[in-house]
């Protein structure tokens, strides 16, 4: 006797929940994630193999390029305590609303005189290209080393630890303009700091 053949039947698989849940992933990363602020300095850091990370909090960055230094630090009420003491020393007053702004940004390299205008710029004004000259470092108005002290202080205050610091350096800058950045820390007995490089491949 014959056997009856059954007809297979292909198998539909219902994927219509598989993309809603995908696309509401998708969604949730997008709205929650923080974008990249532009750099007021880009630089193109020297290449190396070491890959030990900075800290995220008590750090002060320092970035050369181009015969300027930029000052950054970590932190909002470091930030704003370090403007305060910075305001003390050069006898500048700063409002509620000043402070408040002065705590998002990263990094500026404008000397004080300066400051107040590039506090009241939008994040894309402020991050023109050469719109900014740098923090001032020579020895008759070295403002550079009172920001890295202010800095100091501030993180003391506030967190109770040491100010760490890290040299963002252009791979193209002349070394003497590196040196004078390393003076004014050793000069404030600071013998240890980071190198900022970008990551490269094994020599092999």
């Amino acid at each position: 006797m014959a056997k009856v053949k059954t007809q297979k039947k292909a198998a539909a698989i219902d994927m219509t929940a598989m993309c809603d849940v995908a696309f509401l992933l998708l969604t949730f990363f997008i709205l929650t994630a923080t974008a990249k602020q532009p750099e007021p300095l880009p630089v193109d850091t020297p290449s190396s193999t070491v890959q030990t990370k900075l800290p995220e909090s008590d750090l002060a960055t320092l970035t050369v390029g181009k015969g300027k230094v930029f000052f950054g630090v970590t932190g909002k009420e470091v930030r704003v305590r370090t403007l305060e003491l910075m305001g003390v020393k050069y006898g500048v007053a700063f409002s509620p609303e000043e402070r408040q702004k002065f705590s998002l940004i990263d990094g500026f390299g404008v000397p004080m005189a300066n400051l107040k205008q590039v506090i009241a710029m939008t994040s894309t004004e402020r991050n023109q290209k050469d719109l900014q000259p740098g923090i001032p470092k020579d020895s008759l108005d070295n403002q550079l080393k009172e920001w890295i002290y202010n800095a100091r202080i501030a993180t003391k205050e506030i967190a109770g630890k040491e100010l760490k610091v890290a040299i963002k350096g252009d791979a193209k800058q002349e070394y003497p303009e590196i040196k004078k950045v390393m003076d004014i820390l050793q000069d404030q007995q600071i013998n240890q700091f980071n190198l900022v490089t970008g990551l490269r491949g094994k020599d092999f």
